[in-house]
């Protein structure tokens, strides 16, 4: 696990087998998984939490622990989310973490996603909005527009269809209906949106540039698409 020992080297050793145990957990649980949502992924987000993570004073075990957990009740990955929050909640009590710092960790993973801002704007912890940011910062830029065609082709998504205008005001059912959506459609309605509803300065620093990337990509795919270059 040596791509995981930069996200734990801050915790403390008495917290890092802790880690390292929650790390298993999710590797487990999302093994099979084919659509983006990986350990690579999860990784990512841990790591980009805690450089988000060092301009605060935070606890980092919870940022880490939310990082690693969040996609594990994911209802995109997972058939039953209630039990796998229960899982979740059963599993950190077996590590012996306190009944405080759980509950902040089930805070965080359960009102972060972009799906659940659409029905209601929760108030997140610092800790919870450092993990929000990271996971959304994984949604754009280079890795971002891979995850997007990767996802895509999971669900067998139209990659593109210029008849079919973009959404708005999208509600959570909206965002959940691949039959409605093309891959490049989907920057218009989720991922160029992204930039402006992030928490953290940083990482609206961070999120600049990756728009740029993917306003790049898709003035290059359209000019290609219609063989204009």
């Amino acid at each position: 696990m040596k791509r995981n020992l930069i996200t734990i080297k801050k915790v403390g050793m008495f917290m890092e087998n802790k880690i390292e145990a929650i790390i298993l957990f999710a590797k487990q649980k999302l093994a099979a998984d084919k659509t983006g949502h990986n350990m690579d992924h999860l990784t990512r987000v841990a790591n980009m939490s805690q450089k988000l993570s060092s301009h605060y004073h935070v606890n980092e075990f919870i940022t880490i622990s939310a990082a690693y957990l969040h996609d594990v009740i994911d209802d995109k990955l997972v058939s039953d989310p209630k039990e796998a929050l229960a899982d979740i909640n059963n599993f950190l009590i077996q590590l012996e973490i306190d009944k405080n710092t759980i509950n902040q960790i089930i805070e965080i993973i359960t009102h972060m996603s972009y799906s659940s801002t659409l029905e209601h704007d929760y108030p997140l912890s610092l800790e919870g909005q450092i993990v929000q940011d990271a996971d959304w910062l994984d949604a754009i830029g280079a890795v971002g527009i891979m995850r997007a065609i990767y996802f895509g082709g999971h669900h067998g998504i139209t990659i593109y269809d210029p008849t079919i205008n973009p959404r708005t005001n999208m509600t959570k059912k909206d965002i959940r209906d691949f039959s409605r959506e093309t891959v490049i459609n989907h920057f218009y309605e989720k991922l160029l949106l992204i930039k402006d509803k992030l928490n953290t300065k940083e990482a609206k620093k961070i999120a600049a540039h990756r728009q740029e990337i993917m306003l790049q990509f898709l003035n290059d795919f359209k000019s290609e698409w219609d063989a204009q270059s």
